[in-house]
C-alpha cells in the first residue's frame, strides 16, 4: 500500500471510529463517560501508534466528533474535553511506538 492510500485509509478508519464512539456516548441512556473516555484513549493511541507522526491528526479525526455532536444538540461546550482526552491517547501511542523502536534497536 502506498503511503497516499495508506493515509486515506487510516483517516476514514479514525473518523469511523471516532463518530462511532460518538454516536454511542449520544445514544440514549448511556451514561458511562468513564467508558467513553477508555475508548477515546485506547482509539487514538490505537492510530498514534501506526502513524506517529500524525499524531495530532489521529487526536482530532477520534476525538472531534463527541464535542461536535454535542455542542450541535445541547450546546454542551464542556465535552471539548474529550479532544483533549484523545491528544494524550495518541501522543501516548506515538510515544510508545517511538520507544519500542528505540528499544529493538539498542
Amino acid at each position: 500500500m502506498s503511503g497516499g492510500t495508506r493515509l486515506v485509509a487510516l483517516l476514514v478508519a479514525a473518523c469511523v471510529f471516532g463518530l462511532s464512539i460518538a454516536w454511542i456516548d449520544s445514544s440514549p441512556g448511556w451514561d458511562d463517560t468513564g467508558i467513553t473516555v477508555g475508548m477515546i484513549l485506547i482509539v487514538s493511541a490505537l492510530f498514534g501508534a501506526l502513524s506517529p507522526g500524525r499524531a495530532w491528526l489521529w487526536a482530532l479525526c477520534v476525538g472531534i466528533w463527541i464535542p461536535g455532536l454535542n455542542i450541535m444538540r445541547q450546546h454542551n461546550y464542556a465535552s471539548l474535553i474529550a479532544i483533549g482526552f484523545a491528544i494524550l491517547g495518541s501522543y501516548a501511542g506515538a510515544y510508545l511506538r517511538k520507544l519500542t523502536l528505540r528499544t529493538n534497536h539498542s
